[in-house]
């Protein structure tokens, strides 16, 4: 059963594309190429640079603890036990890494902090990169099936993740330092002794268990695809620095950590790049909607929530600047009798010609034509004066009339014509007045003008526009 569409956009629940696979096995192969090319050197001693402990171990915590709380994230959405599970393990190893890197001989004291013995970050190392794939383990037995387990809760999960995660590292790290007794030696100096072998045999056999039950999973999801990949760079880093590798600052210890810190990247990476990927995704669905809500559905202009806000809008930018704004409310000539005679059918499309006639004829990409209420329309102009609204007023009733639409029971002639109420006010002389009558909206004085201009043209004879003066006389249809 696919997921749902709202879980598509989770990289736990995508399924890996064909191009998503070829870049995973390019990684993979690339690696293998890398790895093969090392590991005949692995033994070859280099300097000693301390500095490369903390600078590699904090970046590799920083790593962890993001895609931690990346996954806790999809948790947080999804709600599915392996998810859990995966997140604690990032940051099962973000905390054991640092305890690892506290407790390093030679970089913070000679012996390490926290009473750190000779074997303690040995065996921090060995439980880290044997504790992992446990997590990965869990989280591939627990998908199967996943579907049909009631949702765990939002709260208490990260809550136990958050406690029982420090607990468990915590009681590691005191194995290893106040019971570092009861652990067999696996270090001589910065040397491994032949105890080593059976221990890093049995972790890096958990990293091969790790990724053949991945592999066994079959409808891989993005996620799942890109764990593998963690596991093949985590077989890398053991053999590199831990079994091929003779001991510390030998070019296996190095070359294996650096693929271990690639390894805690590249399930970041995609997270990161899913995130950007989702924000594109929700900005284009907000724009969509915005299209949606803003749009009048049958004649693809403005309507008149777009209007309303954008007079609020253009009305405060105008009393800041002291400037002109100009409103025009127009009216379809005897629609009624027009939707009557002809149809509803022919009465849409009678108003999605004049919407486009009307839009047509405004010249400025600021102004504003937008659908008031049935057949209404209304243009809001910005920094436009009186004079200017007119013109535009005068040319709108010609491109309506240019239309020849034929309506036969006009009073105002033979095709569709309309009516035009212009308004022009300058708010910041009128914003004092508005309040003292004590306005809800200030912004409604200028439909009111309009509004009043409109009637005067209908009064008037129709076909003709009018402002708050006398009506102007249009030339007869």
């Amino acid at each position: 059963m696919g997921a749902p569409h709202g879980e598509q956009a989770f990289l736990s629940t995508l399924p890996a594309s064909p191009r998503a696979r070829r870049l995973a096995w390019t990684v993979v192969v690339v690696s293998a190429v890398v790895f093969g090319a090392l590991a005949p050197f692995a033994k070859t001693q280099l300097a000693r640079i301390w500095a490369f402990i903390p600078v590699y171990e904090s970046a590799l915590v920083i790593c962890d603890l993001i895609t931690a709380i990346l996954l806790f994230g999809q948790f947080h959405s999804l709600r599915v036990r392996s998810l859990f599970v995966l997140a604690a393990g990032y940051l099962f190893c973000a905390l054991i890494a640092i305890v690892h890197m506290l407790t390093y001989p030679g970089v913070f004291s000679d012996s390490g902090l926290l009473g750190a013995g000779p074997q303690t970050t040995a065996w921090l190392y060995m439980f880290w990169h044997g504790g992992f794939p446990l997590f990965v383990i869990a989280y591939a037995l627990l998908k199967r099936g996943e579907k049909e387990r009631a949702p765990l809760g939002r709260g208490w999960p990260l809550a136990l993740a958050l406690s029982a995660v420090p607990l468990l590292v915590g009681g590691m790290a005191l194995l290893v330092t106040v019971g570092q007794a009861l652990l067999p030696d696996i270090m001589q100096g910065h040397r491994y002794s032949p105890a080593m072998i059976k221990v890093i045999a049995t972790v890096w056999l958990l990293s091969v268990t790790a990724l053949a039950v991945l592999w066994r999973c079959r409808s891989y999801a993005v996620l799942d695809m890109w764990l593998m990949v963690v596991m093949c760079a985590w077989l890398v880093d053991v053999a590199l620095s831990a079994m091929l590798n003779g001991g510390r600052f030998d070019l296996g210890f190095y070359a294996g950590r650096i693929y271990g810190l690639l390894a805690a990247s590249f399930v970041l990476l995609v997270l990161l790049l899913e995130s950007g990927m989702m924000y594109a995704r929700l900005l284009d669905m907000m724009e969509v909607l915005h299209r949606l809500t803003s749009t009048d559905a049958l004649t693809g202009i403005a309507n008149r929530r777009a209007f309303d806000q954008e007079l609020e809008c253009e009305w405060r930018r105008a009393t800041r600047g002291a400037s002109p704004l100009s409103l025009l409310m127009i009216d379809v000539d005897c629609f009624k009798l027009y939707n009557d005679s002809r149809g509803h059918q022919a009465g849409d499309a009678c108003l999605r010609a004049v919407a486009q006639a009307l839009a047509g004829a405004t010249r400025r990409a600021g102004d504003l034509v937008a659908r008031y209420g049935g057949e209404e329309f209304a243009v809001l102009l910005p920094q436009t004066s009186g004079a200017d609204a007119e013109r535009l007023a005068q040319r709108m009733c010609d491109a309506v009339l240019a239309l020849a639409l034929p309506h036969g029971a006009s009073v105002a002639g033979p095709h569709v014509t309309v009516s035009i109420g212009v308004g022009s006010i300058i708010p910041a002389w009128c914003g004092q007045e508005a309040d003292s009558r004590g306005d809800t909206a200030p912004s409604a004085r200028l439909v009111a003008v309009a509004d009043k201009a409109l009637y005067k043209a209908k009064y008037a004879g129709r076909n003709r526009y009018a402002t708050s003066g006398l009506p102007v006389a249009m030339h007869a249809a």
